[in-house]
């Protein structure tokens, strides 16, 4: 299409901004994300406050991710053969509607621990919805030689959500209390279901055995059998380790062993995104095209030696290795998204990149409950882990990552055809 053509030979952001619905897809993730960090504190202290009982904290964190987890395969699935625009409305309704009944009752003092647990599980189960539906709407959006300018915007979200959301939060949970902030949080979901409502869904062929747990079943074959996602899988799940780390060995160092209060570690954390937002914005102009596997592990071997920084112990020495983790995280970011792209054909980016960013993420909890083990020992023995973890990820992001993929993965699962053309479906 002329239209379609000009945008794509502009490559600028203002270019990727034009193309029909995309605005409005990132304002309403935007929303959502700040929506979603905001949670993250706001539940926490909400069962601190309301309960008194920080293992219930612990819990109540736990079944709001750990269910999603799970049914994702199923959650790609449903994507794949419905469309994604309406789908992520739908956990967007889905979040609003289970937060302001947790609000409620919580002001109303009659929500048992039991009610409190299974609606948080029951609003996880469509996270992936939103998650994954909106990271493989993009590259069906937008065109290929722009894949990188939206990886971009869609890293900053992160970014952005993670240094806005957490400190408001927490200052609304202290004026207004944490049930009333969890009404607040839902108005937010409300808003950014409004701005997605009614976007319509590109046309795309969907692989599909009309049997929906069939297809996540090949979902998971597929992903395994993909040679780069399954590389990026185990590579960025050990960069995710050292993430785990991160979360527990600084705010133990900031609280510990310097003595400085909470708000000083929401400074550390935010200089990390600043980083990332600088590094996500400037990397985002460049083709990494061809370019991907050193744009992941280079930076692998970066993050080693900025988490390094952290054995002295001294403030100035922890903020410069936030900040210099935020800067790497740039071109590791545009790296994986647009690696995954080029490397997932179209009719499997639903179920793909359920189970691939699920299967990335894996390390977070396992690398942050390590963590807490070895650093109630030795912060150093922590320390060093998270740095063999990269060093680790990026052995395996260079070696484990084909230079070219020329096998077509999908074309057969368990020794037949996906799906006849006649059983494609067209959301």
């Amino acid at each position: 299409m002329p239209g379609m053509s000009r945008v794509a030979a502009d490559r600028s952001y203002r270019a990727l901004l034009a193309i029909p619905s995309l605005a409005r897809v990132v304002a309403g993730m935007q929303l959502a994300r700040i929506a979603q960090s905001m949670v993250s504190v706001a539940i926490v202290l909400f069962a601190l406050t309301t309960y008194r009982s920080p293992e219930l904290a612990g819990i109540v964190t736990f079944v709001s991710i750990v269910p999603g987890m799970i049914v994702s395969p199923v959650a790609g699935a449903l994507l794949d053969r419905h469309g994604r625009a309406r789908l992520v409305f739908l956990d967007y309704v889905v979040a609003c509607a289970s937060l302001a009944l947790i609000g409620a009752l919580g002001m109303a003092g009659e929500l048992p621990v039991w009610l409190l647990l299974s609606i948080s599980a029951v609003a996880s189960l469509t996270t992936p919805l939103s998650a994954t539906g909106l990271r493989s709407l993009f590259p069906l959006l937008v065109p290929r030689s722009m894949w990188e300018r939206i990886n971009a915007v869609d890293s900053m979200g992160y970014v952005v959500a993670t240094i806005v959301g957490p400190p408001i939060s927490a200052a609304l949970v202290a004026l207004l209390g944490a049930p009333a902030t969890l009404v607040v949080i839902a108005a937010l979901f409300a808003a950014a279901a409004l701005v997605v409502m009614g976007i319509p869904d590109p046309r795309t062929d969907v692989a599909s055995t009309g049997r929906l747990l069939l297809d996540a079943w090949q979902g998971l074959l597929y992903t395994w059998r993909n040679p780069t996602l399954r590389a990026l899988g185990f590579s960025i799940s050990g960069m995710n380790l050292a993430g785990g780390m991160a979360t527990i060995v600084v705010p133990l160092i900031v609280l510990d062993h310097l003595h400085q209060g909470p708000a000083t570690v929401g400074a550390v954390f935010a200089a990390s995104g600043l980083g990332g937002a600088l590094a996500a914005f400037a990397f985002g102009r460049v083709n990494s095209a061809g370019r991907e596997r050193v744009m992941l592990a280079l930076p692998m071997v970066g993050f080693a030696a900025a988490i390094a920084l952290l054995l002295p112990q001294q403030l100035v020495l922890v903020v410069a290795s936030m900040t210099l983790q935020g800067l790497l995280n740039g071109p590791m970011d545009i790296g994986l998204f647009t690696l995954r792209q080029r490397r997932t054909d179209p009719a499997w980016m639903g179920r793909a990149f359920a189970v691939s960013m699920n299967f990335n993420f894996a390390g977070f909890p396992i690398g942050s409950a390590i963590a807490g083990w070895l650093a109630a020992r030795s912060i150093e023995a922590a320390v060093l882990f998270g740095m063999a973890a990269c060093l680790l990820a990026s052995l395996i992001a260079w070696r484990g990552i084909p230079r070219v993929q020329r096998e077509r993965v999908g074309e057969a699962i368990d020794g037949e055809r996906a799906a006849p053309a006649a059983a494609r479906w067209r959301p």
